[in-house]
């Protein structure tokens, strides 16, 4: 599920920092991705590398319409990892892979611009 939000949108209520601490937002590199033509909405399945602590997770990503199969190997994604599974057609998804919308309201990945090791955690 993708909520819509406008980048004009007011900001949510305040939280205390121990909620966001409680997401446990880590970075990992995409292993493989293929096809996913099941889903209702153009879609990929991800195999992502959280490092050693986390392990290897799939995932089922609404990303079609900015990337290709090939370029997805070797990137690095952020990824909520401790959310419950969630089924998704017959496929079932063990992580949130993040990313933003873009101005035709398509998913661009969240990913860090330098290179750092599988598992490091958002802070």
């Amino acid at each position: 599920m993708h909520l819509a939000h406008s980048p004009d949108a007011p900001g949510q209520e305040q939280i205390d920092f121990e909620w966001f601490l409680a997401v446990d937002i880590r970075v990992g590199t995409i292993l493989s991705a293929e096809a996913f033509p099941e889903a209702r909405k153009p879609s990929y399945r991800l195999v992502v590398d959280f490092g050693p602590g986390i392990g290897t997770r799939k995932s089922c990503a609404q990303i079609a319409a900015n990337y290709t199969l090939a370029e997805l190997p070797g990137r690095q994604v952020a990824g909520v990892v401790n959310f419950p599974p969630r089924q998704i057609g017959p496929a079932m998804s063990e992580v949130l892979v993040l990313g933003f919308a873009d101005a035709a309201g398509e998913v661009v990945l969240f990913a860090p611009d330098v290179p750092v090791p599988n598992g490091s955690r958002l802070f």
